[in-house]
């Protein structure tokens, strides 16, 4: 029985959630927020099953990334059967979900560790009070903002949103976003998410002002209990610390009752990876490249 794939719709989030809450590991790329904001980006579509919600993306390849649900109560050799035939491949597996399958009767899976995909994680204690010596530099940064300028922050509300668009105007022309793919597809991500912020419903963010110029805004939203997601973190680099700013800013504030920072991937690229690794990550969730195939398929 083919899955039956439809267009992201954000008046679904509060049942997809549902699903994604019973997770039992949470990925950073199974958030709502992700999954809409970057839709046009992949072509990201999904199919809703009783048990699960199962994601495909189109562009610039056809792959299924890891189905969100309560993976436990599934009977993943009959579930693949039913819904494939021959080899399945799926990207962006938390290993949690890898080893179940590896364990399911009649499911043969064969993987591969998709470095780029690793969530970082880190213990938000650590980010918000810097001790120690091996966040000595990101204190001295941000105790050089503090005393340097004359700042407010704030946190991001429907009130200064048009503030953080324009913002995010100025930082692409910094960065000459169009001339760069990357950073064109997330800058359209990104103005998707504002431009509709008032319709979801787990979002927070911050923002740091100097006299009336919004210098550094950060989005993020709660991932699980105890974890604390970041989307998207952008400052104007004229302000020497804006980004140790905004990072420790915000967590101080908008922190409170998370003991963790999921600041999601690197997506293999060499400056991205040493500035996560830079803040001393205390763990990765591992996610893999997947191929399953179930014994008796042909």
């Amino acid at each position: 029985m083919s899955l039956q794939f439809e267009p992201i719709q954000i008046e679904r989030q509060r049942e997809y959630y549902e699903f994604l809450d019973v997770c039992p590991e949470k990925a950073s790329d199974g958030t709502f927020l992700n999954l809409w904001g970057w839709s046009d980006v992949y072509g990201l579509e999904w199919a809703w099953t009783p048990e699960l919600v199962w994601i495909r993306q189109t562009s610039p390849v056809e792959k299924y990334w890891a189905p969100v649900g309560n993976w436990k109560k599934v009977d993943w050799g009959k579930t693949l059967g039913l819904h494939f035939s021959g080899t399945m491949s799926f990207g962006r597996v938390p290993e949690t979900l890898l080893q179940i399958w590896q364990k399911s009767p009649g499911l043969d899976c064969d993987a591969q560790a998709s470095r780029g995909h690793w969530d970082y994680l880190y213990s938000m204690e650590d980010l918000v009070e810097l001790k120690g010596n091996k966040y000595h530099k990101k204190k001295n940064l941000l105790n050089q903002f503090s005393k340097r300028y004359d700042y407010l922050y704030m946190p991001l509300t429907m009130d200064n949103i048009h503030q953080t668009l324009q913002m995010q105007e100025n930082w692409c022309v910094w960065r000459d976003c169009a001339s760069q793919t990357a950073l064109d597809s997330e800058n359209q991500a990104i103005l998707k998410v504002l431009n509709h912020w008032q319709s979801f419903h787990r979002l927070m963010g911050g923002a740091i002002m100097v006299e009336t110029d919004m210098v550094a805004y950060t989005i993020a939203e709660r991932l699980s209990e105890d974890t604390l997601v970041i989307h998207f973190e952008k400052g104007n680099h004229d302000f020497k610390g804006i980004y140790q700013a905004i990072n420790q800013m915000f967590l101080q504030n908008a922190g409170q009752g998370f003991s963790m920072v999921n600041r999601e991937q690197d997506l293999a690229n060499e400056g991205l990876r040493k500035a996560k690794l830079s803040y001393n990550p205390i763990g990765f969730l591992k996610k893999f490249d997947v191929n399953c195939h179930c014994r008796g398929l042909t």
